[in-house]
Parts: structure tokens; C-alpha cells; sequence
């Protein structure tokens, strides 16, 4: 019997002294985290105890808040939500977490308030325990953290931005803003092999110079700037941004032109050379004009092989420039079944 008594009275030593240990822990860490506490008798709804968070969130004396209700000390609307909320946790049975939103003295205020109604005391008592928590440092936080995220984001959309636009430049001809031959033969390659595949057709040009004037030459270096300037131009805003617009070398140009016909193709360049023609370009209060001669070729029309293809439109381009300049003259279309 000794020893089932001295085992009870060590239990009931444990239970108290834990009970002491946790009602000595939970105001340290409530002060700790700056959250607001109140006890309030469920019965008449008053409040029996608060904390000096309590106090400071409602402006109030902390002696104040004893017997007070949420009647006396929120306006009716916001007494009447915060009421609700306890009777969801009294039916609950179990520790409740909500958040309310709501304007208390002029501010907007935000907070996570956990309630828990305890069970009946030896007097029949019941007690409603709720914590408020400020949610305006988190959600500073996380404002924080997205505005951080979206920099972050930004920079790296514009760091790929510069990369592209490096990358892009590393690929153009800075003279006329075209792209580079290399660009153009890679283009020219995956062509013939989607068009080989799929049975359709694109078209090739190139473009070359005519003999400069007598002003441009004049001028030296910066009149022929001008002029390579302007076909950059003309070529730019006279072509589909699919198409490959290109500088082949130092006087000729080329334009791939992708999914288009020898007869389209004929039709687009003849409206690019009279754009050339008509085009004038100043320089030191001169005016400067120049004119360009084509050579167009088709597959699989005119050729077959990326090798014949580029013969094919250069023996067009040769015909162009044997006429006189100024002209957009056809490769020769093959009728074998070759």
C-alpha cells in the first residue's frame, strides 16, 4: 500500500510541477514573441486576464481590461465576428486558428488569433484562451521577399536579354545591321534539309551593288557607308523576319526566303530593286542614290543540292549585272526528273 501511495503522490508531484513549468513557459514566450494573450470567463463573456501586449494592442490600461467584454472594448461589428469565431472554437473542442482583418484605432490591422476552450473547472467553469498574433511583420516579410524574388527575376530577364542582344550582335554585320554569312549558310543548310523532307519549296537571292556613282565614290569611305546603310535598311523592313537577310561579302548581299516560290520570290526582289532605285540616301547635304542587281533561284525549281542552288542564283546574279544593273533576272528551271 506504501508504495502504491508514495507512486501516487510522485505522480501527482510530476503534474504539478509540470503544470507549473508550462503556466511559467507560455507568458515568457508569448512576451517573447510579442503576441497578445486573454482569458475570458465563456459564461459572461469578460475577460479575467490579459497580458501588456494586450493592453498596448488596445490601448488600454492592462488593470482596464479585467471584466471587460468585446462589447465594451471593440466597436459592435468587429464584437459581433470576433463572438462568432469563439463559439466555432467552444463547439470545436479543439484549438482553432483564423485570421481577422479589421481597422482598430485609425490602422489597418491584420492578425492570426489561436483559440482553445478549456474544459469544465471543479466549479463548472469553462475559460476561452486566445492568442493574437500581428501578421504585419510577416506579411512585411513576404512583401520583402516577392519584391526580392521580382528583382531577382527582372535582373535575370535582362541579363538574358544582353545575352541574346551580345549574341545577336556577334552574328550581325555592324555596317548594315544584317546578319552575318555564316548565319546565312546554317540557314540555307537546315533549309534544304526541312524542304528535302517535307517536298516544298523555298527560294535564295543575291544581291550586289551596282557600280557606285560618281558623288558616293567621291565621298570615299563614308559615302559607301551611307549606301550599305540603306540596302541594310530596305532589307530589314523588306523582308519576314523568317526570312535570312544577310551580308554574303563585301558587295553582295543575300535573302533566303523560306516557303516561298521562284514566281513570289521574282516578285518581292522586283519590288526591293525599285525601293533600291527610287531610295535617297544624304550625306553632307548630298544626295546619294544607288542601285542593286538580283539573282533568284528556287527549290528544288532550279536546283537540287545546296551546292547547285548557289550556282543556279549565281549564274542569275551574273546575267543581272551582264544586262546593265538594275535588274532581277531568274535561275534557269531544271526539267529533268533528276
Amino acid at each position: 500500500m506504501s508504495t502504491i501511495a508514495e507512486t501516487s503522490l510522485e505522480t501527482a508531484l510530476a503534474g504539478a510541477t509540470l503544470q507549473s513549468l508550462l503556466s511559467g513557459l507560455l507568458p515568457a514566450l508569448l512576451d517573447r514573441r510579442g503576441d497578445a494573450l486573454a482569458i475570458k470567463d465563456l459564461a459572461s463573456g469578460r475577460c479575467v486576464h490579459a497580458n501588456a501586449a494586450m493592453a498596448e494592442l488596445l490601448r488600454r490600461p492592462l488593470a482596464q481590461l479585467t471584466g471587460c467584454t468585446d462589447a465594451e472594448l471593440f466597436d459592435p461589428p468587429l464584437a459581433t465576428v470576433l463572438r462568432a469565431a469563439e463559439q466555432t472554437a467552444q463547439a470545436q473542442g479543439a484549438a482553432l486558428s483564423s485570421e481577422h482583418r479589421f481597422e482598430l484605432h485609425g490602422q489597418r490591422r491584420e492578425f492570426a488569433v489561436l483559440r482553445w476552450a478549456s474544459a469544465p473547472d471543479a466549479a463548472g467553469r469553462r475559460y476561452l484562451c486566445s492568442v493574437w498574433t500581428d501578421l504585419a511583420p510577416e506579411r512585411q516579410r513576404e512583401a520583402q521577399l516577392r519584391s526580392a524574388l521580382e528583382q531577382i527575376e527582372q535582373q535575370q530577364r535582362a541579363n538574358e536579354l544582353l545575352r541574346r542582344e551580345l549574341s545577336d550582335q556577334a552574328l550581325r554585320d555592324p555596317s548594315t545591321g544584317l546578319y552575318r554569312r555564316t548565319h546565312f549558310d546554317d540557314q540555307l543548310r537546315r533549309e534544304v534539309d526541312l524542304s528535302t523532307r517535307e517536298h516544298r519549296e523555298f527560294a535564295i537571292v543575291f544581291i550586289e551593288l551596282d557600280a557606285l556613282s560618281a558623288k558616293v565614290r567621291a565621298l570615299g569611305v563614308e559615302g559607301e557607308q551611307r549606301v550599305l546603310e540603306a540596302v541594310g535598311r530596305l532589307l530589314r523592313s523588306g523582308t519576314r523576319a523568317m526570312d535570312a537577310s544577310s551580308r554574303y561579302d563585301e558587295r553582295r548581299f543575300a535573302v533566303l526566303l523560306s516557303g516561298v516560290g521562284l514566281a513570289t520570290a521574282h516578285a518581292r526582289m522586283e519590288g526591293l530593286r525599285r525601293q533600291c532605285a527610287s531610295q535617297i540616301v544624304v550625306h553632307e547635304g548630298q544626295e546619294l542614290g544607288f542601285t542593286v542587281s538580283m539573282g533568284v533561284a528556287s527549290f528544288p525549281h532550279t536546283a537540287r543540292t545546296q551546292e547547285a542552288l548557289i550556282s543556279s542564283c549565281d549564274a542569275a546574279l551574273a546575267e543581272a549585272c551582264r544586262r546593265g544593273g538594275n535588274h532581277v533576272t531568274l535561275a534557269a528551271i531544271r526539267f529533268d526528273d533528276a
